[in-house]
């Protein structure tokens, strides 16, 4: 499952699809300096989306992966569960998937097909997160059996907003993403 992502995107830029939104985007402190990340790991901080309890949307930084008892829990199911706290939004360019069972295995990189980039449904614990995922749609079928939680624009209020029903996970209609092999 995914096991590594990556997010170039400046703050104006995430500043900008939040306010198509109409979900004012604020950090504490001064502005951060998001310099592009075009290989984000397990372990590695990540900027996340959390919900600021006010009808707004606060940027802040995290490791992925949960503590577990065989290493970070990286990816967690969704189905079947409701996430009634503790839900984000983790923005990110591109994630990749790997096939083959010899390494190298061969890389994949997935890409929005019509946004500037995607926005992952993810979990926090603590000082951590997770990221969700479901069974996979049509652009993710040939390459792995499991994807990630993705959500359109106009599901990220929803999302963030734990006053509001959860709203519905699957995964991502055919032709939502520009899928490119790396190696």
């Amino acid at each position: 499952m995914c096991n590594e992502f990556a997010f170039g995107r400046s703050l104006e830029e995430l500043l900008s699809e939040f306010a198509e939104t109409r979900l004012p985007l604020t950090w504490d402190g001064g502005a951060p300096n998001m310099e592009p990340r075009p290989s984000i790991r397990p372990t590695d901080p990540s900027y996340l989306v959390v919900g600021d309890g006010r009808g707004g949307a606060r940027l802040t930084q995290l490791r992925w992966g949960f503590p577990g008892p065989r290493g970070p829990i990286i990816n967690f199911r969704s189905e079947g569960r409701s996430f009634p706290k503790g839900r984000c939004l983790v923005p990110a360019d591109a994630f990749f998937e790997f096939t083959g069972t010899k390494a190298p295995k061969s890389k994949w990189r997935f890409e929005p097909a019509d946004r500037p980039f995607l926005a992952i449904a993810g979990l926090i614990r603590d000082d951590r997160f997770t990221l969700l995922t479901t069974g996979p749609g049509p652009d993710i079928a040939p390459y792995h059996d499991r994807q990630i939680v993705i959500f359109p624009r106009e599901r990220w209020a929803d999302w963030l907003d734990t006053s509001r029903p959860q709203p519905a996970i699957g995964p991502l209609p055919a032709g939502s993403l520009r899928v490119t092999q790396i190696r």
